[in-house]
């Protein structure tokens, strides 16, 4: 089994790229991982649909080919999530996206330590009073997420310097 922190973002996108079959999508699945999940993310081809349908018309078939290829490929996503597992260390939830609409068959959802301070409870409780969030739980989700659509940029440039951490650590001394 290899150790979470230690398997590249290219090293799971290039063994689901080789792992998953070549019908399944088109192009190659997006591969995200953190520690405790891989998600795996393809696109499916689009119906073909008549020039004159309607966005109803479109929406349906776009979710029946998502609802379809989530049945028919069942069993060997669940085959290849043990081997990935075994392999990774972490579990793996799979999604497809077609046209417009994506849909996240299987995610896990971790819980996530933390001391809040009154305040910061308060801003939670303030986001449940007014029906933002259901609990406490949700609203720091719902914070998570707003932060990340808000501040990408500068999450995208903590990301890349934490790389050049990494890179600096491997070349220091080892155990």
């Amino acid at each position: 089994m290899t150790d979470a922190r230690s398997t590249s973002p290219d090293e799971l996108q290039g063994w689901f790229a080789g792992r998953i079959p070549a019908d399944w999508f088109v192009g190659a699945p997006v591969v995200t991982a953190d520690r405790d999940e891989i998600l795996v993310v393809g696109t499916l081809a689009e119906p073909e649909l008549p020039a004159d349908a309607t966005a109803e018309t479109r929406a349906a078939a776009l979710a029946s080919r998502v609802a379809g290829h989530r049945e028919d490929t069942r069993a060997k996503r669940m085959q290849i999530a043990d081997e990935a597992q075994h392999r990774f260390g972490r579990r793996v939830s799979w999604g497809a996206e077609a046209g417009d609409q994506r849909h996240l068959f299987t995610t896990v959802s971790v819980p996530a330590m933390t001391r809040l301070r009154l305040p910061e409870r308060q801003v939670l409780d303030t986001l449940v009073d007014a029906g933002v969030a259901r609990s406490r739980s949700h609203a720091l989700a719902w914070c998570v997420r707003l932060v990340a659509e808000r501040q990408d940029d500068w999450l995208k440039d903590l990301r890349e310097a934490l790389v050049q951490v990494e890179a600096v650590r491997e070349q220091g001394p080892q155990d």
